[in-house]
């Protein structure tokens, strides 16, 4: 089989959310939705030479994505389980399996390089809701670098899209 070389996710494929929210500011985490890996598939390997099934075992959503060696004439298939969604908890399920059995194809792994990324209250709007600070900023990658050899990122950029300002600057030392 083929090794299929997926190219490193672009500004524009990644997405920004608060993951947690303190008086002191937010820790932001980056991620990539289901199209990106759809898209991914579609150009990398072609829309016939993939496929994807779901199955629930031990109550628990898994996602198959098989890809197709022509060499061998046989379908080769990565797994992973997903967790649901607060909104539409199934669909959610049916999504977050799909980009972590992705993932394992190597689809957006660089995202698990990133720096731990938390924007400081100046540069974010917390606001108090039931006696707990709260952040409804949205935030973007403005700009990512990576070592191409290593495929980790190297240089991470994040604007507050409310505020319209950069918030988070971060570049890794050199070895």
């Amino acid at each position: 089989m083929e090794q299929f070389n997926f190219p490193l996710l672009e500004k524009d494929d990644i997405e920004v959310r608060i993951g947690q929210c303190n008086q002191y500011g937010v820790s932001l985490l980056l991620y990539k939705n289901a199209r990106v890996d759809m898209r991914m598939l579609d150009a990398v390997v072609g829309p016939m030479y993939w496929q994807r099934s779901h199955e629930v075992i031990g109550g628990v959503l898994y996602c198959t994505v098989g890809i197709y060696d022509v060499d061998r004439r046989e379908w080769v298939e990565k797994t992973d389980c997903g967790t649901e969604s607060n909104i539409e908890k199934e669909k959610g399920a049916a999504s977050d399996s799909f980009k972590r059995a992705c993932t394992n194809w190597g689809i957006g792994r660089e995202l698990y390089t990133a720096p731990q990324i938390f924007v400081k209250a100046d540069k974010c709007q917390i606001r108090e809701r039931g006696g707990k600070p709260a952040c409804y900023d949205s935030f973007c990658v403005e700009k990512i670098a990576y070592d191409e050899k290593s495929r980790m990122i190297r240089g991470l950029a994040i604007d507050n899209i409310t505020t319209g300002k950069r918030c988070f600057v971060w570049s890794a030392a050199e070895p």
